[in-house]
């Protein structure tokens, strides 16, 4: 069963660095694009923060702009958001995701983690 599994949410001061990790776990035959999105306290959208692609192509969304970057372990299959000058607006929960194939011979279906919590504050 595919699981993905996020880690280095937390408190910091604004001004401050987070990293962000999603580890990917469980039989696959193909992983795809991984990503993260954020949720905002009071909402239920996720916006995009980045996605990257198997071959290292980067879409990024509106958040963190200029201040955040994604990389990606395709051999570890890990996926990470470096999260920079942190500021209040970037709170909220992020969620890892990925397009998975899971088995042979059905689609690829993007799978989430549960979110891990990112608080800006001093």
């Amino acid at each position: 069963q595919v699981q993905l599994v996020e880690s280095g949410g937390g408190l910091v001061q604004p001004g401050g660095s987070l990293r962000l990790s999603c580890k990917v776990s469980g039989s696959l035959v193909r992983l795809n694009d991984m990503g993260w999105h954020r949720q905002v306290p009071g909402t239920t959208e996720r916006e995009l923060v980045a996605r990257v692609s198997s071959d290292g192509i980067v879409t990024s969304g509106v958040p963190g702009q200029g201040r955040f970057a994604i990389s990606r372990d395709n051999a570890k299959k890990e996926v990470y958001l470096e999260m920079n000058k942190l500021t209040p607006d970037d709170a909220g929960v992020y969620y890892c995701s990925a397009e998975i194939r899971a088995h042979w011979g059905r689609a690829s279906q993007r799978y989430w983690g549960q979110g891990t919590q990112v608080i800006v504050s001093s």
